[in-house]
């Protein structure tokens, strides 16, 4: 982008923005609210990266101790 596509950029955002702008909620709040939700969604999407990364690490083990414990059950 070039500063012209920048600026344009921002006053479209601004506008979105002020379009939820009410009495009680201005327009200071609107991006707050929407930097929380950001940072809420980014956290979250780390947590479940790690969590994910943990059950993928124990997969293995988890499934081979599975065949084991079925190795052992009767044909029915």
């Amino acid at each position: 982008y070039d500063q012209d596509d920048s600026l344009a950029l921002v006053k479209r955002v601004l506008k979105a923005i002020d379009r939820t702008v009410t009495r009680t909620r201005s327009r200071s709040r609107v991006i707050e609210d929407a930097a929380r939700e950001f940072l809420a969604r980014r956290a979250r999407a780390t947590r479940e990266a790690r969590d994910l990364a943990i059950l993928n690490e124990s997969a293995d083990d988890l499934n081979r101790e599975m065949d084991d414990v079925l190795a052992y059950q009767a044909d029915v």
